[in-house]
């Protein structure tokens, strides 16, 4: 058999969907599974051992170009690809429904109308799940693998999973302290409204003993770790990461503090111990709770359809919690 996964981005929901990749091989070592991706996220997965190929497209090359001639021929170059039994949208919108759609197979699945963030997408699949939208992400995935492969996953499997991100390097950038436990400081997010304050990272690097390291995606985050570091001195600022240094760096340190962002998410793909904090996405939805991965969430009631940016929530986490909490799994590690 052979199936094709489609889910196009974004760095943290390509991770919560990777997690499938294992309990199909389980159930089907024979089954062939290619991946569907936007360009700039293929890194992620094109050394992954349960992937046989991965496609890339360039949908957000061609809307920031605002180029039909691009968007037209990416759609060429899907339709081109080689036939599938199953084609699974894991993602759920429009853009992903119609790749999905366009690829060659005998059954096109995705999440039915009252399921997904955008309704009109269903009207693509020939074979649809209802799901809700706001129950967690993991099971969402879990959920529309089993409906179409035939098969269970049980949440005790998704507690035991194995880890899934591999980095093919060895080098680190950054030298880690080999006497006091190396914590990663995570401040950016996608929106502002989602980043912990950092004069209350700044109070966590100067209160807990650890070797603190921080890590930044664009000019807007370099700007918040160097203000990080004027507040506290000790930290240490990494250089610009790939996905493959940075899937290094998790794998390596003792521990992951940050918001609810790709990054922090790689801590739970590879079973390394975190805090993820959460004030305007829902915790409940974004992440899975393990005995090493833990959740902080503020009071905020949280609408999982959309993020409201001007709930400022996740500043409200004190951080004697976060304190108190990262005592706890360092001292289990």
């Amino acid at each position: 058999m052979r199936i094709a996964i489609v889910k196009l981005s974004a760095l943290g929901d390509i991770v919560h969907a990777m997690v499938v990749l294992q309990f199909i091989k389980k159930y089907n070592q024979e089954i062939v599974i290619d991946w569907i991706v936007e360009e700039s996220f293929k890194e992620l997965l094109e050394f992954h051992p349960d992937i046989n190929q991965v496609h890339v497209i360039t949908l957000q090359k061609a809307k920031k170009k605002k180029s039909i001639l691009l968007f037209l021929n990416e759609i060429r170059k899907v339709k081109n690809i080689k036939p599938y039994d199953i084609v699974i949208d894991m993602q759920g919108l429009i853009k992903s429904a119609i790749i999905s759609k366009l690829i060659p197979s005998e059954k096109t699945i995705g999440f039915d109308s009252k399921s997904s963030r955008e309704s009109f997408a269903a009207i693509f699949y020939n074979q649809k799940l209802n799901f809700s939208y706001s129950k967690n992400v993991i099971e969402r995935n879990t959920a529309i693998i089993e409906f179409a492969l035939k098969f269970s996953i049980s949440k005790k499997q998704i507690q035991q999973k194995t880890q899934f991100l591999f980095p093919t390097g060895n080098q680190l950038e950054i030298k880690l302290s080999s006497i006091r436990k190396n914590i990663l400081l995570i401040p950016g997010a996608s929106h502002f409204s989602k980043c912990y304050p950092i004069s209350k990272l700044a109070k966590l690097a100067n209160l807990i003993d650890a070797n603190f390291l921080v890590i930044w995606g664009n000019e807007r985050e370099k700007l918040m770790a160097i203000k990080l570091k004027k507040m506290a001195p000790a930290v240490n600022i990494c250089n610009k990461l790939s996905i493959d240094s940075l899937s290094l760096l998790i794998s390596k340190v003792d521990l992951v503090i940050g918001p609810d962002t790709g990054p922090t998410h790689f801590s739970w793909a590879m079973n390394i111990p975190s805090i993820t904090l959460f004030g305007s996405t829902p915790g409940y939805r974004n992440t899975y709770h393990t005995r090493i991965n833990r959740v902080i969430e503020s009071e905020s009631k949280v609408n999982p359809y959309k993020i409201n940016k001007k709930d400022n929530s996740i500043s409200k986490i004190e951080p004697q919690a976060i304190i108190n909490l990262a005592n706890e799994l360092l001292a289990n590690k």
